[in-house]
């Protein structure tokens, strides 16, 4: 009797554990954290884009007889709407204006042949925009001794060969960042000129008076988005 119970008493010990091991309930895995959501990429910049600038010229010069070029008197003044105006079409960002900055010499053919035709230019312009802030400053420095030294000659003249006496010497290649804030249109204006003679100095910086000559303006922008139409509404 005693016997059957030690060996009752051993097997209830024994398959304790597994009962226990079975009933037990198994721990909950943690929930996860939902999926976060990528941000949105945003949308590409539209690629630049460069293009001959379209500009109002108040004392349009002419076209070059070599070069095609229109060549256009940059005028001492004032206020930005006396300038040469450049319309900046809309767009993303800043605005690269690029153009050739020219001395202004009047050609005679009779100073060359007796020795007195030597000028040295010194002239200054800026860029402003159409509330008269001032975006940058540009300078061209050139000499002139002989014909080879001008740029080109300048069509639609009574001179020989049909052209004009003013003519472009020395290039100077202007790059100017207008900033992004900046609307549709900006103002190049003269601020002086100097030059310097065998004989002497004549400095120039009355308002109205021709002091450099522009050619070649072109623009570098990102195109603005066109503006969306509002779909309109059904009745």
């Amino acid at each position: 009797m005693y016997k059957r119970l030690i060996v009752f008493f051993v097997l209830a010990l024994v398959a304790a554990p597994g009962a226990w091991s079975q009933t037990r309930t198994a721990p909950k895995a943690p929930a996860r954290a939902p999926a976060r959501r990528a941000a949105p990429k945003p949308a590409p910049l539209p690629p630049l884009q460069t293009e001959t600038a379209t500009i109002t010229c108040p004392n349009p010069l002419g076209n070059g007889v070599k070069t095609g070029r229109m060549f256009c008197d940059v005028l001492t003044g004032r206020e930005p709407a006396d300038g040469i105006l450049v319309d900046i079409p809309p767009h993303v960002g800043p605005v690269t204006l690029t153009f050739d900055l020219h001395n202004r010499h009047m050609y005679s053919e009779e100073l060359i042949k007796s020795n007195r035709a030597y000028r040295r230019y010194t002239a200054s312009i800026g860029v402003l925009t159409m509330d008269n802030t001032l975006v940058s400053r540009a300078v061209v420095q050139s000499e002139f001794r002989s014909a080879s030294d001008l740029v080109d000659r300048i069509g639609g003249g009574a001179g020989p060969g049909g052209v004009k006496a003013v003519a472009p010497t020395g290039s100077e290649p202007i790059v100017i960042e207008i900033p992004a804030e900046t609307e549709d249109r900006v103002s190049i204006l003269g601020e002086k000129l100097a030059i310097e003679r065998l004989d002497g100095v004549d400095k120039f910086e009355l308002p109205g008076q021709p002091v450099a000559i522009i050619s070649n303006v072109m623009l570098e922008y990102r195109p603005a988005p066109p503006k969306r139409t509002p779909t309109p509404r059904r009745r």
